[in-house]
């Protein structure tokens, strides 16, 4: 999710033209706003997620399955957002792969159909593509050595800003659930609109091998940066505790993010 109102504009309610509302599971609403032939999510006048830019959503895919090496493979997606992530994994996975979207608020899904059916509606029709109404978390706590790559953008990061269940997904036994679904040599990549050392710390315990690559928060910026972290699960499926060296911080150019 694209935290755009806190760095190109300050999108408010009142200077957009509300075009829907979603109760989100557990509390809280989530508003549809449009501004002009640009389009916002919005969670407490905060943009989670917006049409203007969203290259570093598209990265979340893209140096994913960069790094794995392999384009065949079974890829779990967890939050829909616009769609973003989920088209940049179709464009960069082959057509062999298998993609599992997991999106917990109804409405998202109905507004990729609807008001958003041209910005991802397509995604949604890919053969390769099946979608769960579920809790992410859930899901992937019930699944053993399943996916190839699982790729979160579920919040503003480790932290729950917009709902506090999903700091479940970033506790130490979250990310051990995260372990065990995937498969040996897999990648657990997660969007956030920080860094976290302590989070890094984290993924290194749990046995992740793990890079830590900047994003610029918007093309063009240069003092604002949002973060995706590479975790591997060894391809020998041991357990890589106390991992001496920390993670190699990479900075990503916005123009070289999509291929």
């Amino acid at each position: 999710m694209s935290r755009q109102g806190n760095t190109q504009r300050t999108a408010t309610q009142s200077s957009g033209e509300l075009i829907d509302s979603g109760d989100i599971p557990g509390g809280g609403t989530l508003h549809l706003l449009r501004y002009g032939d640009e389009y916002s999510i919005q969670f407490r006048g905060d943009e989670l997620m917006g049409s203007r830019d969203y290259s570093s959503e598209q990265a979340l895919a893209t140096i994913a399955c960069d790094r794995l090496g392999n384009t065949d493979g079974r890829v779990l997606i967890g939050g829909f957002g616009m769609g973003f992530t989920l088209g940049a994994a179709l464009a960069a996975w082959s057509s062999a792969s298998v993609f599992v979207v997991v999106e917990l608020i109804p409405k998202v899904l109905e507004w990729a159909k609807g008001p958003l059916a041209d910005i991802s509606g397509q995604h949604l029709r890919d053969p390769r593509v099946s979608v769960r109404l579920a809790d992410v978390h859930d899901v992937i706590a019930a699944a053993s050595d399943e996916f190839d790559a699982i790729l979160l953008d579920v919040d503003n990061g480790p932290d729950g800003f917009i709902r506090p269940h999903n700091d479940r997904l970033y506790s130490a036994w979250g990310l051990r659930d995260a372990y065990g679904a995937l498969r040996s040599g897999g990648m657990l990549a997660i969007w956030s609109a920080y860094s976290d050392a302590n989070f890094v710390e984290m993924l290194e315990t749990t046995g992740f091998e793990v890079d830590e690559v900047r994003i610029p928060a918007f093309r063009g910026c240069e003092d604002e940066w949002h973060t995706i972290w590479l975790a591997r699960k060894p391809a020998t499926g041991g357990r890589s505790l106390n991992v001496p060296s920390g993670p190699k911080a990479i900075v990503v150019a916005g123009e070289d993010l999509i291929g």
